[in-house]
């Protein structure tokens, strides 16, 4: 079991974390990384529309995953991800052969609502 107390945050830490509801409007297989990854864009309401890579093929097909809604954190800084600028985290969990269950709300929602 992993110690989690040396790593724990304040509550002034966690309401930094912008956790977001959003809709995922394109999914295409990312060419350019080494690892298995979608390119996405993600519509996020008043956000706007951010793109990201998701490291998700595992146990998604791109098709399967338009129109669906995720939660993904939005403030972190972009980050390069070969050919494309990443602007948003998706949130998953990491099975045991590193397979990625995405994190979904349980009914559609509001896009850009703020997960707490």
């Amino acid at each position: 079991m992993n110690n989690i107390q040396n790593n724990e945050l304040t509550w002034s830490d966690f309401t930094k974390v912008e956790m977001r509801i959003g809709t995922i409007i394109t999914a295409e297989i990312f060419k350019e990384v080494k690892n298995p990854a979608y390119k996405m864009q993600i519509d996020f309401g008043e956000y706007g529309i951010k793109k990201t890579s998701a490291q998700i093929t595992k146990l998604y097909a791109p098709e399967e995953l338009i129109g669906n809604q995720i939660i993904a954190v939005i403030n972190f800084p972009k980050k390069q991800i070969a050919t494309m600028m990443s602007e948003c985290l998706v949130l998953g969990g990491i099975g045991e052969n590193k397979e990625v269950t995405l994190i979904t709300p349980e009914r559609k929602i509001k896009n850009g609502t703020r997960i707490g």
